[in-house]
Parts: structure tokens; C-alpha cells; sequence
């Protein structure tokens, strides 16, 4: 359930991100609006996640997961460059999130 709870939490939080983009810096209603309840839903889910899973393990994936998330939406739908030093910064962050959590929940 843990887990569950912890992608509700990183899809909202890509969510809220993605409002936050077309925002444009909260001069339009809607899409700060969805900003808005998409970090409200996130670290409330997110709470959630922490009864019952280490927070360096969910923070560690919620931040990861979400972070490559938004930089391949920026990537591949707002026209945001594609290079290789910005690909390999998403897979070093990827990587991480993948030692961290072979470190065990200790």
C-alpha cells in the first residue's frame, strides 16, 4: 500500500508541477489553481506514504521519480533541449534513487 500511496504522490506532484508551468507565474486562474491541490494532494499522500516506509527511501523516490519525470517533459513536450549532459544528469538522478534504495531501509 506504501507504494500505492508514494506514485499518488509523485503523479500529483508531476502534476502540480506541469499546472505550475503553464501558470505563468500564477497569473492564470485554473492551472494555479491545479498547482495548488496537486501539492496539497502530493504531501498529503506523501504523509501518508511516511507511516509506514523510511523517509529517506520516499523522499529519495518521490523526489527522484518526479524530477525525471519533469525533465523529460520538458525535454520531450516544451521544447526544452535534449542534449546529452541534461540525459545524463536525469539518468545520474535515476541511479541515485536506485542506490539509495539498495542501501536497505535501515
Amino acid at each position: 500500500m506504501a507504494y500505492l500511496t508514494l506514485a499518488g504522490a509523485i503523479l500529483s506532484e508531476i502534476l502540480a508541477t506541469t499546472s505550475m508551468k503553464y501558470s505563468e507565474g500564477f497569473s492564470k486562474l485554473w492551472p494555479s489553481l491545479g498547482t495548488a491541490a496537486g501539492y496539497l494532494i502530493a504531501f498529503f499522500l506523501l504523509a501518508q506514504t511516511l507511516k509506514s516506509m523510511s523517509v529517506g527511501t520516499a523522499y529519495a523516490i518521490w523526489s527522484g521519480a518526479g524530477t525525471a519525470v519533469i525533465a523529460a517533459i520538458g525535454m520531450v513536450f516544451l521544447g526544452e533541449a535534449a542534449n546529452a549532459a541534461r540525459i545524463l544528469g536525469v539518468l545520474l538522478v535515476i541511479a541515485g534513487v536506485v542506490v539509495l534504495n539498495l542501501g536497505g531501509t535501515h
